[in-house]
């Protein structure tokens, strides 16, 4: 029985375990996909997955503690580099392990393990979920009802200047009209004038009649 045994040793002592399990964790960051037995496989996966976790956060300290593990200057590089950047919206589960078989030899279970972000087949294959539509039939007819009553305002917004233009237009024309006035009430100023002119003319006129 394998009562409280978390880790599965695979046979191997501590470390030459962590040295088999730096170098498949590098082969797999290069090569984003290597063949393995199910044991193995399943190792690596809890081995890999919060070194990729650790490479979102880009800085020197970073580097250093991944460094520490794979001991690959090259890996590290690319799993900055390349891997990084696409898995950061992925919370976790960055590998996928499948199952192909039995090995010829001795019988033994393999697997191959892959990044899930760079099986292009597999990502290329999978459809795009449809967007559920929220809500009960009547919901949805008031959701249609608001949006039909938003749209009347709108014609009407768009109306009102043509309105305000004649206003303008009609504006424009009245002045023109009270401009009349003006002339006739200057007429209507010089004609008293011009009659207390006239009384003048005709006192004077009398005045050299008298001499």
């Amino acid at each position: 029985m394998r009562h409280n045994k978390a880790i599965n040793h695979l046979g191997r002592k501590s470390g030459h375990r962590k040295a088999l399990l730096a170098n498949m964790a590098t082969s797999l960051i290069l090569h984003k996909r290597i063949k393995t037995t199910v044991a193995k496989a399943k190792a690596l996966k809890s081995y890999v997955e919060p070194l990729i976790t650790k490479s979102k956060e880009d800085t020197t300290h970073s580097r250093r503690v991944v460094f520490s593990y794979l001991k690959n200057k090259y890996a590290v590089t690319e799993l900055f580099r390349v891997i990084a950047p696409k898995i950061t919206d992925r919370p976790g589960g960055y590998t996928r392990v499948l199952k192909i078989g039995f090995r010829q030899g001795d019988g033994a279970d393999m697997a191959l393990i892959e990044l899930v972000d760079f099986n292009e087949a597999a990502l290329a294959s999978t459809p795009k979920k449809e967007e559920k539509k929220g809500g009960t039939r009547r919901s949805r007819s008031k959701k249609s009802a608001e949006a039909k009553t938003d749209a009347t305002p709108v014609v009407a917004a768009e109306a009102a200047p043509v309105a305000g233009t004649t206003e303008t237009v009609k504006e424009e024309a009245t002045p023109a009209v009270e401009e009349a006035p003006k002339d006739g009430a200057a007429e209507t100023a010089e004609a008293p004038a011009a009659a207390e002119e006239a009384p003048a003319a005709e006192e004077t006129g009398k005045e050299d009649k008298a001499e």
